[in-house]
């Protein structure tokens, strides 16, 4: 017998449903958790990776807030990379190349042994809505689920089409059907309802690949790991290799243009920009005589093979011939050919920051429902869906992240605020403040906040403040142990640095560009004796983070700065029903742009497109005078 009743439905398995049904179970809810097919719960549908270039970022926040994403990483993983180490390390950025059936695997394991968590393969067709409220869903089998709360997280599978040359159908992914009847509900309720596309490369058989033609990718000599709990890091590895196309691989591919979906017009949806099919990527940058590609395992225990940067939706000849044009692959057999998809999504200016619909009550969308691209995008919205479903079924303060706290603050803000004109996708760049938002502190950033809306655990609190104790500990060392020409001169010299004249201390030397805290440790036993001290589940984080603590403290210092005066207008309310028209002195742009946005603050309504600041200073001056008149 099925219960009656839940507090949270969510609508698809992918890693936004994920998240979304794995916090709002933690936080005490009765959740129900509906997937197309539970045998494909999180699946790595593209490349067979997580993080990244900000994206790594992203996973690391998730973690820290109590997620699950970090910790099926690091128990999938097999290969680990720190990105921009050659960068400061607000740039630098993790990424693990994981096995995806054991991604899958881990993610099935977790979600199936959380309390409160309940798991149902079928379709929805029907959000249940009365008097303006989501109740609940029907699915394909006539089933009502009552809920409290409904989070819908539909991927690609709205009405999906897939496309390989000429070919095409319909569907979610290869292989599994699309989600059908479900927008076209949201679109006859005054919903606004765009297309977006994607697309995926093929597979490749990796025991017809010449390896030894390709350049070897190794991971990291001593792999890191994505979770702040006591996840293993990796004790072997496999590698990666790159591989390239040649003038004759272009020439193959725009032979099959005339075929091709996306210059015949068949495909109306916007791809992502920054993760075009190689076809786009010929056109667009027709100069360049080839593009890098990355050849990635799929698994420990499979030949299966991704090449990243290889994506197409060409006839499946047409590939075949391009790849085998690439030095390595003249003799490569395809598992599975690349295709794009075309799918529906909500343009997510449509939401609140809670991520609930501003036109339904207790309807939340996450993931590429919302016109993002990417595991991690998706997986950090759904974790926010879940959070704030769960809070308001219990009557307390939604739970934001603004854009000095987090990436995900950022990705949030972006969409709620902007909008999207293409798939979403994170980078460093989209930050502001990115010395602030680094990947080795999101634990002592966020771990904090989500303790006290009751996800992140105890013990997940515990280690946090071991860590900050012992980087406090360590700086105060660092900053105060002296060190004599006699002790340093003979590592300064090895390193190519200048040598001491007179005793300095340490934190002097640790702000050179070529001294990192081992050093230190090398010729100061006091502070070797201080480290060896630290409990080890910390010992490695409390270093790093002392040695980017002092090392970049002045920038650091000066970032926070400019936040907390940027913060002030996160705090200027706007009212939900205030008159833009009634502003004359406002553009006539802003006018329209704020009523359709009903921006919650100031902060806010200066990021939408269209606002300048002589707009926000008239802004300012309504708000101030509506406060103190407020009869007026």
């Amino acid at each position: 017998m099925l219960p009656t009743s839940y507090d949270v439905v969510v609508v698809g398995a992918g890693h936004a449903g994920a998240e979304a049904a794995a916090a709002a179970a933690n936080m005490g809810a009765t959740t129900l958790l509906i997937t197309m097919n539970i045998d494909t719960i999180c699946q790595m549908s593209c490349n067979p990776a997580m993080g990244g270039v900000a994206k790594g970022q992203i996973v690391r926040e998730i973690d820290a807030l109590g997620g699950y994403s970090g910790i099926v990483t690091d128990q999938s993983m097999i290969q680990f990379r720190m990105l921009n180490l050659s960068k400061g390390p607000a740039m630098w950025s993790p990424r693990a190349q994981c096995d995806k059936w054991l991604f899958s695997r881990n993610w099935h394991y977790r979600l199936e042994n959380t309390p409160n968590l309940s798991l149902w393969q079928d379709e929805v067709v029907e959000v249940v809505i009365h008097d303006g409220n989501a109740c609940g869903v029907r699915t394909r089998m006539n089933i009502f689920f009552p809920a409290k709360a409904v989070i819908l997280t539909n991927g690609t599978f709205l009405n999906g089409t897939i496309y390989v040359g000429e070919q095409s159908w319909s569907g979610g992914r290869i292989g599994e059907g699309a989600a059908l009847g479900l927008s076209d509900q949201l679109l006859q309720m005054g919903f606004e309802v765009d297309r977006l596309k994607t697309g995926t490369p093929v597979r490749i058989d990796g025991r017809t690949i010449h390896f030894d033609r390709l350049e070897e990718q190794p991971g990291d000599e001593h792999p890191h790991k994505f979770s702040f709990t006591d996840t293993q890091p990796l004790q072997k590895q496999r590698s990666c290799y790159l591989a390239y196309t040649n003038e004759h691989t272009h020439d193959i591919l725009k032979t099959g243009f005339d075929r091709s979906p996306l210059y015949t017009g068949r495909i109306q949806g916007t791809g992502p920009r920054y993760c075009p099919s190689i076809e786009t990527k010929i056109v667009r940058f027709a100069d360049k005589q080839r593009h890098q590609l990355f050849v990635e395992p799929e698994g420990w225990t499979t030949h299966s093979y991704y090449l990243n940067g290889f994506s197409s939706s060409l006839p499946l000849e047409v590939q075949v011939d391009a790849l085998h044009s690439i030095k390595g692959f003249e003799d490569a057999q395809i598992l599975k050919p690349g295709y794009a998809i075309e799918y529906d999504y909500f343009p997510p200016t449509q939401l609140n920051y809670t991520l609930e619909t501003k036109q339904v009550s207790n309807l939340y969308f996450a993931g590429q429902i919302n016109g993002t691209t990417g595991y991690e995008e998706a997986a950090c919205q759904g974790l926010m869906a879940g959070i704030n479903a769960v809070l308001k079924i219990q009557g307390r303060p939604a739970f934001v992240l603004n854009r000095t706290q987090a990436y995900i603050g950022v990705l949030i803000d972006d969409l709620v605020t902007k909008g999207v004109d293409e798939p979403y996708r994170m980078f460093t760049s989209r930050a502001e403040y990115r010395i602030l938002l680094r990947q080795d502190n999101a634990d002592v950033r966020l771990t904090e906040l989500s303790h006290n809306i009751g996800l992140a655990s105890d013990e997940r609190m515990r280690r946090v403040g071991e860590k900050v104790r012992c980087t406090q500990q360590l700086s105060t060392i660092v900053n105060d142990t002296p060190v004599t020409p006699s002790e340093a001169n003979a590592l300064l010299e090895r390193l190519n640095t200048p040598s001491l004249q007179q005793r300095v201390r340490l934190v002097n030397l640790l702000l050179r560009p070529e001294i990192t805290m081992a050093d230190l440790m090398e010729i100061s036993p006091s502070l070797r004796t201080s480290v060896l001290e630290i409990p080890e589940e910390v010992r490695l984080d409390a270093v790093n983070a002392t040695e980017i603590l002092l090392k970049y403290q002045r920038y650091i210092e000066k970032e926070q700065d400019v936040a907390n005066r940027i913060l002030k207008f996160e705090d200027i309310a706007l009212p939900n029903d205030f008159d833009y028209f009634s502003l004359q002195s406002l553009s006539y742009e802003a006018r329209e742009k704020l009523t359709k946005m009903h921006p919650s603050t100031i902060g806010q309504a200066s990021r939408i497109s269209g606002v300048s600041p002589a707009d926000v200073s008239v802004l300012l001056i309504a708000v101030t005078h509506k406060s103190s008149n407020p009869g007026n």
